[in-house]
């Protein structure tokens, strides 16, 4: 009887083992989320297609402001970039009271420009408008965080920190 148990005791081991042995910890799960993650990043940057959503505003010389509850983003398209982000600071000529809000704005980008380096991308951009001229610098950390800077002539310099997000089909 007691080879009986010890044989089916080796039996259960022998199968038991090697499909425990299969399963993946949570450090190599996290790590294989983390590298889907950054490929699909570097798919959108590369295709010049993706959206920025803002969650803190930095206006110069002044408080930051979070953005959970105010709609924002910047669409990014190799033929069109297109902003709906809020303006926080100082405005300076051609900028009426009342009227213009944010940083609104679309248009063909006359540069659009990306560099990957070590950590992140770097993508500059120019954009005309009728009324103003744009320069937006991105920085995007390779699982999709983000750092947004518009400079404009007709007001001051504002970034933004948040994350890239794919275009949304329509």
């Amino acid at each position: 009887m007691k080879t009986k148990v010890f044989y089916l005791f080796v039996a259960f081991t022998l199968i038991i083992l090697p499909v425990a042995g299969q399963e993946k910890s949570k450090k190599e799960l996290k790590e294989e989320k983390k590298l889907e993650k950054q490929k699909q990043v570097e798919a959108m940057i590369n295709a010049k297609e993706f959206r920025f959503v803002g969650r803190t505003a930095l206006p110069t010389g002044m408080r930051s402001v979070n953005l959970s509850s105010n709609p924002n983003y910047m669409k990014f398209q190799p033929e069109m970039i297109e902003s709906e982000m809020p303006f926080f600071g100082k405005a300076y000529s051609a900028v009426g009271y009342g009227n213009d809000t944010g940083v609104k704005f679309k248009g063909k980008p006359e540069k659009f420009d990306v560099e990957k380096t070590s950590k992140a991308f770097e993508i500059e951009a120019e954009v005309k408008s009728t009324s103003d001229n744009f320069r937006i610098s991105l920085t995007v950390g390779l699982e999709g965080s983000a750092s947004l800077s518009i400079t404009s002539n007709n007001r001051s310099t504002i970034s933004y920190q948040g994350d890239i997000f794919p275009l949304e089909e329509k």
